[in-house]
Formats: structure tokens, sequence, C-alpha cells
């Protein structure tokens, strides 16, 4: 009895709730432990892949674990935790901006000057979708799915038995996600041997069974963000290849790609276009939406969720002192400190407000924010007011990048915050504490991996694990504006028109009721299925295979189907729920954890791998 009433009080006597040893004790678990991992996650996915997760899922479990000892109330202190968690993450992806000048020849600032100028714009970002909040997420009462699936979790992890399994699922995929890249490396150590054996020897190198397995280039983190996002993203990614694979000869006989260059190098202009496409017709049907709830928030009361407004107010004054401090930082920085006309640095400015209110209205209906949308947009708006010089078309975009991916934490983590009443203003707080260290990290995680792996220098991205389909599409949309091809534009052109079409047809089919109400049954289901997958997929989902190269779009819809038919055999097999009854959040299935598990394991593997190689390079010296 006395052990069990002591035990779960043992934080809230060191640390007691609501005092400054308490919000101190938050603030070091999320900056010394969430924030780094989901930093180094995020950096790596980034690098790897083109696309990272926030980690607000394993952030709120990770968080959940330490404040479940605080009773109920502990699931603000968790939200504080992802919050800062979050931000340290989308700050660390950021680091493609440095692989991108690289790619692009540009001169590369010093680390100081880098790191001040992303600490300004994630700060200005902060601002920015703090400013927006009042309107998408407590008037129009956005969705945000994934802030609602956090929500969900940090209301569930006060049920240690529920908390206890989802750890655990998430220590089985990273401590899977750690082994096999780490196994996998010795053994291209061994092949490596091998190969230098049999040259000194004179033979001719046959590979074995390591050399066939090493040549597959097995991707434990691909393979986990299609377990997180299912057969219906990458399936059609998959189709794509495919069919980019089977078009390479003509391209190349076309003069469009070298004779060995991936696929990758020209069809990332038509993946471009396609997004850009659809992006056209979720930005009009999202702001109609937007002027339709203006038009009802301003004859309906909205609905309190929580009883009490205490945790929503925040000083409005203060606020536009913050945006006018770190808008004067960012245009100080760009201008004094790197060289950018002042001009294309305020229009990045504006553009930023414009892009952060569509970006956030599209993440708090669809759950995305195309952030690499919003930066290729603005570069060709630039360029068609007279931007020339590559530098400056990358730093002003970045501004938009970097704001509507900090803005879209923002609006996403208040929109948690609106669920549980968890206070607004502190968790601005712990917000920028994220961006502060993130902006450290983005810098030193890109210089660290591209020491490690110089293949990450290489313009176009490398092969194997390092597609950096991101760097792809921010370093050619620039150079597609300023280095101009013949075939650059056509290419992208015929992407929009392919992105256009599809997005309407979908949107047609999607949003007919008939077809929503049949699609429940079994023969629906099946064809939706399909529809989603190889008839009319979605352009998002397919433009990734232009971006990355063929044995990655693979293993990611290996991932994505394993995952889905695991998920449909078990809600098969699963007992009908009660009525009434709550089920688990999307983002807790055990697929999800795996995944997100294998994606942090992997990415703690290369960032161990590369650390390694640095010592081994600094002894050699």
């Amino acid at each position: 009895m006395t052990t069990e009433t002591s035990s779960p009080r043992l934080f809230a006597r060191w640390f007691p709730l609501g005092t400054t040893r308490y919000y101190v004790f938050l603030g070091a678990v999320a900056v010394l432990v969430l924030g780094p991992l989901g930093g180094i996650t995020a950096s790596y996915m980034n690098f790897s892949l083109g696309f990272f997760v926030g980690g607000q899922v394993l952030a709120g479990i990770l968080g959940s674990t330490i404040t479940y000892f605080y009773g109920p109330e502990g699931k603000h202190g968790a939200n504080y935790m992802q919050t800062a968690a979050a931000s340290v993450a989308s700050m660390a992806a950021m680091g493609v901006l440095v692989q991108a000048m690289v790619w692009l020849g540009l001169e590369e600032p010093p680390v100081w000057k880098l790191i001040l100028y992303f600490l300004s714009v994630g700060m200005f970002g902060v601002g920015v979708g703090m400013i927006f909040t009042p309107l998408l997420v407590d008037k129009l009462q956005l969705t945000y799915p994934s802030g609602l699936a956090v929500a969900n979790i940090l209301r569930a992890l006060t049920d240690v038995r529920l908390l206890k399994r989802s750890v655990g699922q998430l220590a089985t995929g990273i401590g899977l996600g750690t082994v096999i890249p780490l196994g996998m490396e010795q053994l291209g150590h061994v092949e490596g041997a091998a190969v230098k054996a049999a040259e000194a020897a004179g033979q001719k190198y046959e590979p074995g069974v390591i050399g066939k397995l090493l040549a597959l280039e097995l991707s434990v983190s691909t393979v986990g963000a299609g377990i997180i996002l299912g057969a219906r993203v990458t399936v059609p990614a998959l189709m794509y290849a495919v069919i980019w694979d089977l078009l390479t000869p003509w391209i190349r006989m076309n003069g469009w790609l070298g004779e060995k260059e991936p696929f990758r190098k020209f069809a990332f202009l038509v993946a471009l276009g396609t997004i850009m496409g659809a992006a056209v017709v979720d930005i009009f049907l999202i702001l109609r939406q937007a002027v339709t709830r203006i038009r009802k928030a301003s004859t309906e009361q909205p609905v309190a969720m929580v009883p009490g407004e205490e945790w929503k107010q925040t000083n409005t004054n203060r606020l536009l002192l913050w945006l006018g401090f770190w808008g004067l930082m960012v245009i100080g920085v760009s201008v004094g400190l790197l060289n950018v006309g002042i001009g294309w640095v305020l229009l990045g400015i504006v553009l930023a407000f414009g892009m952060m209110l569509v970006n956030g209205i599209s993440f708090g209906i669809t759950d995305s924010n195309p952030i690499s949308s919003a930066f290729v947009v603005s570069v060709v708006v630039m360029a068609l007011l007279g931007l020339t010089a590559p530098i400056e078309g990358l730093i002003a975009g970045s501004i938009v990048f970097v704001v509507t991916a900090i803005g879209g934490d923002m609006q996403q983590d208040r929109s948690t915050g609106w669920r549980l009443g968890t206070n607004r203003t502190h968790q601005f707080r712990y917000q920028v504490i994220g961006v502060f260290l993130g902006a450290v990290l983005s810098v030193y995680m890109a210089k660290l991996f591209m020491s490690a792996y110089p293949e990450l220098k290489i313009d176009g991205g490398g092969s194997g694990q390092w597609q950096s389909a991101m760097t792809l599409k921010i370093a050619g949309a620039v150079r597609s504006i300023t280095q101009p091809k013949p075939f650059q534009i056509p290419a992208m052109l015929v992407g929009f028109a392919i992105g256009l079409v599809t997005e309407i047809v979908r949107k047609v089919v999607k949003g007919n009721t008939r077809y929503r109400e049949w699609i429940k049954t079994q023969l629906g289901f099946g064809f939706d299925f399909c529809f989603d997958c190889f008839l009319v997929p979605s352009p998002y989902a397919s433009s990734f295979a232009g971006f990355v190269g063929f044995k990655t779009s693979v293993w990611f819809a290996i991932g994505g189907s394993a995952s889905s038919f695991v998920n449909w055999w078990g809600k098969k097999r699963a007992p009908v729920a009660k009525e009434g009854a709550e089920g688990l959040p999307e983002d807790m299935s055990t697929t999800s954890l795996l995944g997100g598990g294998l994606i942090a394991g992997d990415s703690i593997a290369a960032l161990a791998t590369g650390v390694a190689g640095l010592l081994s390079l600094g002894k050699g010296k």
C-alpha cells in the first residue's frame, strides 16, 4: 500500500505541479531528450527521403510516460513537451536548405550566420502562426486531424496499461530500426573487403549472398514511412516509378537525361508541376470552405470545447512587438549578412503571411502542410517579377518555407491545446525553446550528415538511402527558373496539367454523396482502394516517384502494402466494438507506432555511424 501511493507521486514531490521547477523540468526533458530525438529523426528523414514526421506522437507518448504520475493534469505537461519537440524537429529538417546551397554551387555562409538566419525566420514563423490561430483554430474551428490525434493520445495515456503498450511497440520499432541498418553497415564492410581482395588477386569479383542483399538497398526508414502512410499513398508511387523506368530510354533518346543519370533528374520537373496543379485545385476549394466557415461563424456562436477561457488569452500587443522585432531581424540578417536584396526579402515576408493562411487552412482540413509547394510557388512569383540570382531566390523563398513549417506546427499544437484547455502562453514559450534548439541543430546536423556522407553533396542526390527529394525540389525550383533549359518549363506544364485534371476528377468522384455511401460496402471499398492506388491516384502520392530512386519507391510500397493489409485483417477479425466505445486514435495503431519507431531507430543508427566516421577521420588526421 505504501509503495503504491508513494511511487506515483515521486515526480510530483520533486517538481510540484504548476511551480517554476515543474516548468523547468519539462523544458529540460524536451530540450535534452525529446527535442534532439525528434530533430535527429526529422533531419535524417529529409536527407534520406525528402519528407519528415514532426514527431508529435513519439514525443507525446514519451512525454506522457514522464507526466503520468501527475494524473489527468499531466496531459498539459506532455503537451508542452511535444510542442517543443515538434518545433525542434521541424527546424532541424530545414537543414536541407544548406544542402541546396551546396547543390546550387553557392558560397556557403559561416555557421553563425546560418544559425542566426534560421533562428530569425523560425521565431518570425512562431509569430505568424500565432497571429492566425484565433481565426483558424478558435473561430473557424478547423479539425487539424494530427492535433486531434495527439489530444486523444494525451488523454488516453492516463491509462498506464495503454501507456506501457504504446512505449513497448515504439521501443520494438526503434530497436529494429537501429539494429538492421547497423548490421547492413557491417555487411557492407565485409563486402568491400572481399571486393578489394579479389582486385588484389587480379580476379573478377562475383557478388555472393551478401552482395545481392546489399544490392537491394534496403532502407528501414523508407519501409517505416510506408507503414505509417499505407498503400493508398505508397502503391501509386511504385506504379509511377515503374512508368518512369519504362520511359527512361525514350527520355534519354531526346537528350533530356544523361546516359547514366537516374530518371528522377528529369522526372522531378513533371512531379513539381503535378504538385502545383493539384495545389491550385485544393487552394481554391480550401479558400471557398474558409469563406463559408467565416460567414457561418459570423452568425453563430462557436461551441466552446473546454469550460473557461483563461487558457486561451494572449497579449496582442506583445505578439505584434514579437512579429515586428523578428521581422526586422529577418530583414537585417538576409540583407546585411547574406547579401539578399531588400525587395525580395520583403516580398518573401509578404508571401509568408499569404501562404501561411493557405497552408494553415490546408493543414486544418486535410492534415497536409505543403511547405515545398509554398516554396515553389513563391520562387515562381519572384521569377515573374524579375528574379535572376539563385541565392536571392533560395533565401527569400526559404522565408516562406520555414514560416509555413513552423507556423503550421504552431497552429496544430494550438488545436491540441484547444481541445485540452492547455495554457496558450506556456505553449508559446515551449515552442520558442524548440525553435531555438532546432535552429542550432538544423545547421550542425546538415554539416554532420554531409561530412559523414559525402554523397549528400552530389548535385541531384546520392543513391540508396540518400534520396534527398526535398532538396531536389528546392534546388530544382530555383535552377529551373534562374537557369532554364528548353525542356524544363514544358515538363512542368505537362505535370501541372496532370495534377490539375487528376485532382479535379478525384474531387468530383470523392465528393459525390452516393459514391461516399457506396464505398462503405465491401464491393465499394474494394473499388475505392483500386481507385486510389491504380485508377486515379492522388497527385501528391504519385509525384513522390519523381523525386526518389526506383528501389526507394519499391520499399515504400512494401511498407505501405504490409501496413494496409495488417490493419484491414485486424479490423476484419476484431470483435464489433460496443456502442459508445472509443477506439484507439489512428496514430496509436500498432503499425503506426512500429513505423515511427523504425524511422527513429534508422536515424539514430545513421547518426551513430556518421559520428563514428567523423571520429575515425579525426584520428586519421
